[in-house]
């Protein structure tokens, strides 16, 4: 087992991900052979955020702030944090939450969960639904207005 420093980790950028969300990281999991848990450090520049304002079905996610003063948006509004604050997010809509950067310094976050094989994430803002699979194979993003009955397409013997 060998450790790593997340002082100054080899971040990545997703070239895809659009203006307002370009938040750099690195999974650590896979880094140190874990299993059970998942655990990313962001670097997050100014005026962007890591993700849309989601929950979470599978899993409940641990952010503790590492530097700068990010502001959360959670389901009681909006608040700003300090560095060493630590967030509990909960399963289902409770547990709601978006991360921005609306300082003009940078800001770093640590965000680990369990992991679980099928996630589901829930988008409240743009009303969809997405169903993380491994190895990406039957992942979906649906709005939910898209929704179709149980046997719906399906032939009886």
């Amino acid at each position: 087992m060998k450790p790593i420093n997340i002082e100054a980790p080899q971040f990545e950028y997703d070239p895809e991900d659009p203006e307002g969300y370009r938040a750099a990281g690195v999974r650590l999991g896979p880094l140190v052979g874990a299993e059970q848990l998942g655990a990313t450090v962001y670097d997050i520049p100014p005026g962007q955020s890591i993700c849309p304002y989601h929950y979470e079905h599978s899993e409940e996610e641990w952010l503790i702030v590492l530097a700068g003063t990010p502001t959360l948006r959670n389901p009681e509004g909006v608040e700003p944090l300090a560095p060493w604050d630590v967030v509990c997010f909960k399963r289902g809509p409770e547990g709601a939450h978006k991360v921005t950067n609306d300082t003009d310094r940078p800001v770093r976050v640590l965000f680990f969960s369990e992991v679980s094989p099928v996630a589901v994430s829930v988008y409240p803002d743009s009303d969809k639904i997405g169903v993380f699979t491994p190895g990406r194979i039957d992942n979906v993003m649906v709005r939910r207005s898209s929704t179709v009955e149980y046997f719906d397409g399906e032939r009886g013997s």
